[in-house]
């Protein structure tokens, strides 16, 4: 596994290992071991998978503590625009964000720790995305950013408006959301 950083501390995208032939490929897409060794050691609790159409934009989401979720996400095949916040309060990025294309070709994963919100768009037909995560949802402690504040100012390279879902249309701006100390 190769481990890009992206400029944010604690967020980092990870490239594995791929070994190809002419009958295809094969590559671990996640090893605890090494994950521990590169990234920190994390327990994770439950997997997640959603498939969309394009167009669908999920996000900004996060929880807060005692049940703030570090995610490790990827693309299972399509292709989305994965965006990661920082809302660290402490951090020298705070409220900047991270972007990028994770496909189901470049087998690319993001490392987000407690401390981020995120979100994705669908840019193909369809995707399937998967995400491993180290704290159960809890409606209690989870929250939305507004996916199109203006203070974050990201790009979601939408040639068309999105399809959100009722809690993503009603997320709160940056400036007045709960964060991280």
């Amino acid at each position: 596994m190769k481990v890009h950083p992206t400029g944010i501390d604690g967020l980092l995208l990870l490239e594995p290992t791929k070994f190809g032939d002419d009958r295809g490929y094969f590559f671990e897409s996640f090893n605890e071991k090494r994950f521990a060794e590169n990234v920190g050691d994390y327990t994770f609790v439950q997997d997640n998978q959603s498939g969309s159409v394009r167009g669908v934009l999920r996000g900004l989401h996060y929880q807060l503590e005692p049940q703030a979720q570090g995610k490790l996400v990827r693309a299972v095949s399509g292709t989305v625009l994965d965006v990661a916040v920082d809302i660290r309060r402490s951090s020298p990025t705070f409220g900047k964000h991270y972007a990028v294309e994770l496909t189901g070709e470049n087998n690319l994963q993001l490392w987000i720790p407690p401390g981020f919100a995120h979100g994705f768009v669908t840019l193909s037909d369809t995707a399937v995305f998967q995400y491993k995560v180290t704290r159960y949802w809890s409606k209690d402690h989870e929250r939305c950013i507004a996916w199109d504040d203006p203070e974050l100012g990201i790009d979601w390279k939408l040639d068309m408006a999105p399809l959100l879902s009722a809690k993503d249309t009603q997320g709160t701006r940056f400036a007045e959301a709960d964060m991280f100390a």
